[in-house]
């Protein structure tokens, strides 16, 4: 087992102990694809809109520099300060500007900024799935030529790629977000490519 895989399990198990809502963290194979990129890109700068119990805000934290900082969105302190614990035991604290609060007025308010314009390495995206659109449109004026978001949950265990009728009525919301989300993303990255972006 590996380091990432390790410390998903640990926040995970003090979640499972904690919480109902366990479901809710990250699996080890999300964790393991997240540190790859992270390092891939060289990640330095990140942002995490949704942090819950912090799994992949501690992995992250170990895959960037030591000098490297977070910006980490949550409006549940209480759920962060449960992977608190194994943050600060990793010794990442220092990398990781938690800020309580829904995510948008923060992300508006980063937009205050214009040296914050460009300035993002990563951003990772684990909220209410109905805002994402809105997420998105805020995270592409900050990230990098180059930077990459990772939105969690947008295969929907398969149903995007299913017919409209052969999605369960309970789910029928959820495809049609994250189907606005993927045209939305093709559209912006081919006008940039047609920009010169």
């Amino acid at each position: 087992m590996i380091i990432e895989e390790l410390v998903i399990l640990c926040i995970q198990k003090i979640t499972t102990l904690l919480f109902s809502i366990a479901k809710w963290a990250s699996s080890p194979d999300a964790g393991q694809l997240m540190a790859m990129l992270l390092k891939l890109l060289n990640a330095k700068k990140t942002i995490e809109v949704g942090v819950f119990t912090g799994c992949l805000l501690l992995l992250t934290a170990l895959s960037i520099p030591d000098d490297g900082k977070i910006i980490a969105i949550d409006d549940n302190r209480e759920a962060y300060e449960i992977g608190l614990l194994v943050i600060q035991k990793a010794g990442v604290q220092h990398k990781i500007d938690f800020i309580e609060s829904q995510a948008l007025p923060v992300l508006d308010k980063l937009l205050e900024d214009h040296e914050n314009e460009g300035s993002f390495d990563f951003a990772f995206v684990d909220a209410d799935k109905e805002t994402y659109i809105n997420y998105h449109e805020r995270l592409m004026k900050v990230l990098k030529v180059g930077g990459v978001v990772v939105c969690d949950n947008t295969l929907r265990r398969g149903m995007v790629a299913l017919p409209e009728s052969a999605v369960p009525e309970g789910r029928k919301q959820d495809r049609q977000l994250i189907l606005v989300l993927k045209f939305h993303t093709f559209h912006w990255v081919m006008g940039s490519r047609s920009a010169g972006v």
